[in-house]
């Protein structure tokens, strides 16, 4: 994927931010991006609908809705999603007559997107370097040609986390009634490793915890989780829960100001009389040290509890859980004993002293909740430190009790519905017999790809097709300087998307460009409007209605999209009428409860249920579906990778102008970083000793042993409170460092939170 690296880039300006998350500087934020979409009217209006019953659903992160709405159920950065959606730009086929391909590859991420809505279904002509306007069926007609003369193993099903359940379910039937299971999504880049951990140890691949536990806590644990800028409307709950003394202890490399102050914007009180501090304890633990600390927090419990036993006092453990619902305890326990103090201070960067004070509030708390993001799945190891939090959690029993258990923090608005409804490469996570059942078809039993292995795929030539239901897959995925050239050799690249961005800068042999409508846009179907509907990561589904005027006549809907190439590919089948789904999509919700009758029981009826409704989850009622039918403990295999003198750690980052690839500014104000992505986060000390100073100009080159190499040049220097030997950087720029094949072991998550690199200033003087 061409793209300038070369140093000449602007500089960033440095300014220190001293206030809260939320209060004016969010109001400003907001004020801003309507103003830059051109809907400052249009989109206050719509605001108001946002989050709300018989309203839309957020098309930015996953966070729980709850069933009684503030006025404004939004925060800063869905705020900014909303407006990137209804933007009055657009980006029509005149557009593409005035620029090639070629040319638009100079063009920056921002300044593609921020052009505006696609408007016409559009296919690339290699002779002329552009896109022409093409009629839908005429684009329906040639992709399923082009499908047909391929093998279905050949081809790859990608999701991003926005489709609905009713479109990732009709996308998954279309796939299998091809032949494919070759399914890889958001989620292979995010989470995928709690979808492997927790299955193994509680049986759900789920987290636990409802909106409501949050009421009934008196603990909250955060591990590698940015809420500013990932989950702001997280905020509210934990801002409630420190109003009320609860004990909220994070753990994080960076120090992100979400977790330290918060100030509602919504509340005028609030906005006069000040912020609310958030994190009670903040330990700033080394890039990738979480399993050390949190084995240091276990041994310290246990000890606890070995003393409390010795002295005839009462027990510090939960015995009579342990004894009931768990498995492997004494094999975990006698693993913490036997860790040293200095190795697990020395490999999490934390003092004793630290946590033990943890420890002890964990023991005196009786309903603890443990949330965690990326900085956790993003591993080597993820799987492992997921396994780690639920081991915390099962000392004490706090799985399957008010106001406690795993809160697994999403990031895209449906990523974790998509995967209820099939949208998965693991054939047993899918039920494949009730599908052939139901429409009368052998569906394929092999597994498909992750979106690693559809990677190494697209490199060795093995894929030849890939269908993208939105996303941004070629900046989003590792060795992006590697699969962008391999992408050039595919014989067909359908992309379903909003807006114009890098992936679709490479095209393939045959290449389509197919515009959709978006979520906040009203969905006129045969039968009048319709409603689709999202799962949040709280495993809570609700209804969405669009409210904004499709902003071009020539856009269809995804499940039109769908229902069109698979009329094209597939032969008839008695048991499916995709044009009845496509006029009716409580037919296809009918189709999801027959498919899934536990889980979606009444899927119509309770369709716009305030706050949704909750899926059934086994562990929420201490019933295990492991293979020992309890729940269990698991002995770490590593406490970290071990350190090598010279090499940094570097953890990619968003900023809060960004939404996973979507860049609405070069500004991230929470860490007072301006006019610049391309920076790097340093531990000051870690300069000096580099003989470098702010501002300075350096290149990473990772450390990766597959004869390859990776280099990022022209990053400026910018000093930060973050551990020494830990660096940060911007995701997606940094992707180019990350090797495809450094991911977190037992699930290929990309393990983009611990990339090994060295650093060196630009102009070639020697670095210690």
């Amino acid at each position: 994927m061409p793209e300038d690296r070369a140093p000449s880039r602007p500089q960033a300006q440095v300014e220190p931010y001293s206030g809260p998350a939320g209060g004016w500087g969010s109001v400003k934020a907001l004020e801003n991006i309507l103003t830059q979409e051109e809907v400052l009217l249009l989109g206050s209006e719509i605001l108001l609908h946002q989050n709300k019953p018989d309203g839309y659903m957020c098309v930015s992160c996953s966070w729980a809705k709850p069933a009684k709405p503030r006025p404004f159920e939004f925060c800063e950065n869905g705020a900014k999603a909303t407006a990137w959606e209804i933007t009055e730009k657009k980006t029509t086929p005149e557009f593409f007559e005035a620029h090639t391909v070629t040319e638009l590859r100079d063009w920056s991420d921002r300044e593609l997107e921020d052009n505006g809505r696609l408007t016409h279904p559009l296919r690339y002509d290699a002779a002329a370097d552009t896109y022409f306007p093409v009629t839908w069926d005429d684009a329906f007609r040639e992709i399923g040609a082009e499908l047909k003369a391929l093998d279905p193993r050949s081809v790859v099903f990608y999701t991003s986390g926005r489709a609905s359940l009713e479109a990732s379910y009709m996308y998954q039937l279309f796939g299998r009634l091809y032949g494919s299971n070759n399914f890889p999504d958001s989620s292979n880049m995010c989470h995928e490793s709690t979808s492997v951990a927790l299955p193994e140890v509680i049986g759900v691949s789920v987290g636990t915890v409802l909106l409501s536990d949050f009421e009934k806590t008196d603990c909250i644990f955060s591990f590698g989780h940015n809420t500013t800028t990932n989950a702001p409307r997280m905020l509210h709950p934990l801002q409630e829960c420190a109003q009320r003394d609860v004990p909220i202890i994070t753990f994080n490399p960076l120090r992100e100001r979400g977790l330290e102050r918060f100030l509602n914007p919504q509340n005028p009180v609030q906005m006069v009389t000040g912020s609310t501090r958030i994190s009670s304890h903040y330990h700033q633990l080394r890039t990738g040290g979480d399993i050390a600390a949190i084995v240091g927090i276990c041994k310290a419990v246990i000890e606890m509890d070995d003393a409390a036993d010795a002295a005839g006092k009462p027990r510090v453990l939960d015995k009579g859980f342990i004894a009931q619902h768990t498995l492997g305890f004494e094999a975990f326990a006698e693993f913490c004993r036997r860790q040293s103090w200095p190795d697990l201070e020395t490999r999490s960067g934390i003092t004793r002293g630290a946590l033990e004070e943890t420890a002890a509030i964990y023991a005196r708390s009786n309903a603890v909740i443990v949330a965690y993001g990326m900085g956790v799945t993003q591993h080597r190891h993820g799987v492992e430190t997921v396994k780690m939090l639920v081991n915390l959690l099962l000392l004490r029993g706090n799985i399957g009790k008010p106001g406690a258990g795993v809160c697994a923090i999403r990031g895209h608005s449906n990523v974790q519905g998509q995967r209820t409804v099939g949208i998965s490469e693991k054939t047993q996570l899918v039920p494949l017999d009730k599908l052939a059942e139901l429409y009368e078809f052998e569906p394929p039993r092999w597994d498909g790809l992750t979106t690693v292995d559809a990677c190494a795929g697209i490199l060795d030539g093995s894929v030849k097709g890939f269908v993208s239901l939105g996303g941004n897959f070629l900046r989003a995925v590792p060795d992006q300087d590697r699969i962008a050239p391999a992408w050039s050799r595919l014989r067909l690249s359908v992309q379903v998307a909003t807006k114009l961005n890098r992936t679709h800068l490479v095209p393939a042999e045959v290449s389509f460009l197919l515009p959709c409508l978006g979520r906040i846009e009203v969905d006129e179907q045969a039968t009048g409007p319709q409603a689709v509907s999202m799962e949040d990561s709280t495993a809570c589904v609700h209804g969405s209605r669009g409210r904004r005027k499709p902003v071009s006549e020539h856009l269809l809907s995804e499940p039109r999209i769908i229902a069109g190439i698979a009329k094209a590919t597939l032969p008839a089948n008695r048991r499916i009428d995709w044009d009845a789904w496509c006029a009716d999509y409580s037919r296809v919700r009918d189709a999801i409860e027959a498919t899934y009758p536990e889980q979606f029981k009444d899927f119509n009826k309770r369709l716009f249920l305030p706050g949704g409704f909750p899926r059934p989850l086994a562990a929420r009622e201490r019933k295990w579906s492991t293979k020992s039918r309890k729940a269990q403990f698991s002995v770490p295999e590593s406490l970290s990778e071990p350190a090598d003198t010279g090499v940094f750690t570097l953890m990619t980052i968003r900023a809060d102008g960004q939404f996973n690839t979507t860049i609405y500014r070069d500004d991230d104000r929470f860490r007072g970083v301006y006019g610049s992505r391309r920076v790097v986060l340093m531990n000051e000390a870690d300069i000096a000793r580099l003989g470098l100073v702010a501002g300075d100009g350096v290149t990473l080159t990772t450390v990766f042993d597959d004869g390859i190499e990776r280099r990022l040049s022209g990053l400026q220097v910018v000093p930060y409170a973050i551990p020494a030997g830990c660096i940060a950087g911007y995701y997606p720029e940094c992707n180019v460092l990350i090797p495809l094949s450094h991911y977190a072991l037992g699930s290929k998550v990309p393990a983009s939170k611990g990339v090994p690199v060295r650093i060196a200033p630009d102009d070639a003087r020697a670095v210690a």
